[in-house]
């Protein structure tokens, strides 16, 4: 049991801003560019010594009030005032794109009615609400989904209706919904990473 824990443990990285060992997919690495800048590598892909920093912009912006990459690479470097603001427009394309695929996957539904419906034909895995939908369809369809679901759904409100009608295809896409499958796992995995990342506000976090 000791050495499966011990493995387990292995797989997790180190926040530099928190000091706790997280799974790589609740933190964010980021490498050093041959210009000395601090560049977010999203996917974990890109080669050189990685730096992690906890999935929440509150820890981002501690990592670069307190100059914490340049401690993580141990040499100094160069990190933009706004890193927390290109990370969020990131993880967004990155979520917009996930969801573009599960469409294409046929595992989307969009609008009040086809999603009204689906909550009751279909398994449902997400939900979301254009940010300048009505108060009141929000609240029928997430309480409708909360009946279904047993309690434990998934619900957005990070996009616009712009951006979902784009990510989507279609015009004026005020809600959408997830079909089970693969394509829309992984669009539900990205937009909950985009969400962790605006409301994570970790009390470990030192301001």
């Amino acid at each position: 049991m000791a050495n499966r824990e011990r493995k387990s443990d292995d797989r997790h990285r180190l926040c530099a801003v928190t000091r706790i060992r997280r799974p790589p997919d609740e933190l964010i690495r980021f490498v050093r560019a041959p210009d000395q800048t601090v560049v977010p590598d999203l996917k974990g892909r890109l080669d050189g010594r990685g730096v992690w920093v906890t999935c929440s912009r509150h820890a981002l912006a501690s990592a670069v009030k307190k100059n914490t990459f340049s401690a993580g690479f141990r040499s100094p470097v160069k990190t933009d005032l706004d890193l927390p603001d290109r990370v969020d427009e990131l993880l967004t394309r990155a979520a917009l794109q996930a969801l573009g695929l599960a469409k294409k996957a046929g595992q989307v539904l969009s609008g009040y009615q086809k999603v009204d419906i689906g909550l009751e034909t279909q398994l449902i895995i997400g939900l979301f609400h254009g940010s300048e939908a009505s108060g009141d369809g929000v609240e029928k369809l997430n309480r409708k989904y909360s009946a279904v679901s047993g309690g434990g759904q998934s619900v957005f409100e990070c996009f616009t209706v712009e951006q979902l009608s784009l990510a989507l295809g279609l015009g004026n896409v005020v809600h959408a919904a997830l079909i089970d499958g693969g394509a829309s796992l992984s669009a539900l995995r990205a937009a909950e990473r985009l969400a962790h990342y605006r409301t994570g506000c970790l009390s470990d976090v030192a301001a």
